[in-house]
């Protein structure tokens, strides 16, 4: 069995793994590992064919973020909503039609994509990310801890942990953690693990020269909420959106029908004349979702304050946008967790 040693473990190499590495490289600390059980890096943040699958819009007041795209050069622009969206509240009844306040804030998206931010973010230390190693137990032995994965054990001073905590909870640890805090682990909803997203590709967005938004939201039937998804160069042009969970239960032809045949309904048959068509249901992502899912409708309660505490005697931390106090379950959630984890590490040493 192989044998690796570094002063700072983090399982996980989506926003929040990755900003606590960033700051305590930039605070000096070098000897640092970490371990991604994904063959890429990003977490839940997915971005394909110019289209983001996992994590997308953030406001002005996600302070944190905006400051982090703005300190590592990347840009932001804001979601596109001019023209009529459609509003479908009974597929009996005709769909309501109306115009937002484009003079009001608005939902902001990253210049390149969401990854743009993963990779500004991890560049200066990718060679610290170990890929498609997933931990499978963690110990506390003589005064360090070990992660144990199916060919190597690692051993740390300290280790963060910022998959999401109902993962986590699977993991076997020895000691065992106190009992309250399993339970919270495995009560705790995981952001995007019930979620299904679409994207929808075409050479030109047919739905901005019928003075339309691209904006769809369904009470009913296939389509939750869809946007337009074009980049900011407008030279790629998309429709993204969620898609009703009830859609798990048929082929995956079947459920395209479906969301195609209930988008023609309300934005056009040019719906049909698309370049490129892709999901992805976040359920069936290993290293989001586990077998108990359950779907959460109104909005999780995240950021229990046993999440900012020490185990292992000092040893252990738990980080990740479902720990955080502040926007828990956003890209501001992950981003403070990170530089939380981060600042108790560099204060408990």
């Amino acid at each position: 069995m192989k044998i690796t040693h570094s002063k700072y473990i983090i399982v996980g190499a989506g926003l929040s793994g990755l900003t606590t590495a960033h700051k305590l490289i930039e605070s000096g600390e070098t000897n640092i590992l970490i371990l991604e059980g994904r063959s890429r890096i990003g977490g839940r943040i997915k971005t394909h064919n110019n289209i983001d699958l996992g994590a997308t819009w953030f406001q002005e007041q996600h302070t944190l973020v905006n400051h982090s795209l703005k300190s590592l050069g990347i840009d932001r622009f804001p979601q596109y909503q001019k023209g009529k969206s459609v509003l479908v509240y009974n597929t009996m009844a005709p769909a309501h039609y109306f115009e937002s306040d484009t003079n009001g804030p608005s939902a902001q998206r990253v210049v390149g994509g969401s990854f743009a931010l993963i990779d500004a973010l991890s560049n200066s230390f990718i060679n610290k990310i170990v890929l498609n190693t997933s931990v499978i137990a963690i110990s506390e032995q003589n005064n360090q801890i070990e992660l144990q994965t199916k060919n190597t054990k690692y051993i740390a001073e300290k280790v963060i942990i910022t998959i999401p905590p109902k993962l986590a909870s699977t993991l076997t640890y020895t000691p065992e953690l106190p009992v309250d805090m399993q339970t919270l682990m495995k009560q705790t909803h995981t952001w995007m693990s019930n979620a299904i997203k679409v994207g929808i590709s075409f050479t030109s967005p047919f739905w901005k020269s019928k003075k339309l938004s691209g904006t769809v939201i369904g009470q009913v039937g296939p389509v939750i909420e869809l946007y337009d998804h074009s980049n900011y160069e407008e030279n790629s042009y998309h429709l993204m959106g969620f898609v009703n969970e009830g859609l798990r239960d048929v082929t995956p032809k079947q459920r395209k029908e479906r969301i195609l045949d209930y988008l023609e309904k309300y934005l056009g048959s040019e719906i049909r004349d698309y370049t490129g068509y892709e999901e992805k249901d976040w359920s069936q992502d290993k290293f989001t979702s586990c077998s108990n899912l359950k779907s959460v409708y109104m909005s999780p309660q995240y950021g229990d304050s046993r999440y900012s505490n020490f185990y292992f005697d000092g040893k252990l931390l738990f980080s990740g946008t479902e720990t955080s106090p502040h926007y828990g379950g956003y890209l501001e959630g992950a981003i403070y967790s990170g530089l939380r984890a981060a600042e108790k590490l560099l204060q408990n040493q």
